[in-house]
């Protein structure tokens, strides 16, 4: 479908770095595309201001679709996101969308602008066939997803739907279940002195050696707990710092920590485990004076029951389209947990695979957003 495939490509030319990393234009540039696609072709849309202007950055807005049905008290909604991550250490040209061997390459191609142009062209179909659905239906192109998830907490405030379908790379499988994400650093603070006279210190490195010591034995017990769609926790020291230079002793030193959750566990009772965990070490260790900062990222687990009329339809048009109808769940976060808390039953599915998302060389299999254009299509036509 080659105008699918033409706009996927000018989605990719446009730069969408979320803003809160270094460099990044944020999503301006390709929110004017996204309300210019529909204006076009006689579709109603309109702007949700997210983060108002100010003097270093554009105003970021969420653009909202709307596709008229039979019963307009009644609504569905289709989201994707706009934002990418950084190029950083990209080996392609990021904004430069090439294609070889049915992919195309360049950043956000996966991580999900295949899934944006595919929602974008099932809703711009319909309109052009006249169809009407049984209720409204929505698109909604939002800010914020790679950084804090705001352009979704601002669209699910006061939000009334029945269902939503959120885009992201699942490989074109139907999930119903994501982990949940803990995520905050913990600073250890000691005493600087003369490296030639380490008695007169406190070593911050040398506490927090103990502490990420400690984490790797509790890790290992995360096996213990597992999830049918999405298997067991984990947790990750991903970052780390400290010292000021090799001649002093380390009076600071900070790791930052990635905790994936199951939905039978609660943020409280996570967070609880890990501060007595260094209470255990401050008993043993003397001088220890490690703490935790409040958390960076709260994102709690999410599942939608198969039962749902979201999930349903979803497996029913599947099974209509010869794909693979089986609920499953994935361990990233998204979107969609954030729609489960504003009480909306929810869905991820769409092109590409997340081993892809984000990497030096990002692709998506084109054949893949085209399957997916078909779903999202199919799925609002069935929706009744």
């Amino acid at each position: 479908m080659q105008s699918l495939t033409s706009t996927l490509a000018d989605l990719v030319r446009i730069n969408s770095v979320n803003s809160f990393y270094e460099g990044g234009p944020g999503e301006a540039e390709l929110a004017d595309y996204v309300e210019a696609f529909f204006s076009r072709r006689g579709i109603e849309t309109w702007r949700q201001t997210v983060f108002a202007a100010d003097p270093k950055t554009k105003e970021r807005t969420n653009v909202i679709a709307r596709l008229p049905g039979r019963d307009s008290r009644r609504r569905i909604v289709l989201e994707a996101h706009m934002d990418t991550v950084t190029v950083d250490g990209m080996s392609i040209s990021p904004f430069e969308p090439r294609i070889e061997h049915g992919q195309m390459y360049g950043r956000g191609s996966c991580d999900t602008k295949g899934g944006l142009a595919a929602m974008m062209h099932a809703i711009a179909d319909l309109h052009s066939s006249g169809f009407l659905p049984a209720c409204d239906v929505w698109l909604a192109a939002v800010v914020d997803e790679e950084f804090s998830f705001r352009g979704v907490l601002k669209l699910c405030e006061g939000l009334h739907a029945e269902a939503a379908v959120v885009a992201e790379p699942t490989e074109l499988r139907l999930v119903v279940a994501s982990k949940g994400v803990l995520r905050w650093r913990m600073i250890a603070h000691g005493k600087a002195a003369h490296s030639s006279k380490t008695n007169l210190g406190t070593n911050a490195i040398y506490h927090m050696a103990r502490v990420a010591l400690a984490l790797e034995q509790d890790h290992a017990n995360l096996s213990k707990y597992a999830h049918p769609l999405l298997g067991t926790p984990s947790c990750n020291v991903g970052k780390i710092h400290g010292g000021v230079q090799v001649n002093f002793v380390p009076d600071q030193c900070v790791i930052e920590i990635d905790r994936r959750l199951l939905p039978h566990e609660s943020v409280s009772e996570v967070w609880s485990h890990y501060e007595n965990l260094l209470r255990e070490l401050k008993e043993t260790l003397p001088a220890f004076d490690v703490r935790m900062e409040n958390p960076m990222i709260v994102d709690e687990a999410w599942t939608t029951d198969v039962s749902e009329k979201v999930v349903q339809v979803a497996a029913k048009v599947l099974k209509g389209l010869d794909r693979n109808a089986e609920p499953s769940g994935v361990p990233f976060g998204s979107d969609a947990s954030k729609f489960a808390r504003a009480g909306i039953p929810s869905i991820l599915f769409g092109p590409g695979s997340i081993d892809q998302a984000h990497t030096a060389n990002e692709y998506v299999e084109l054949a893949q957003v085209e399957r997916a254009f078909e779903f999202y299509r199919s799925f609002i036509q069935n929706y009744t």
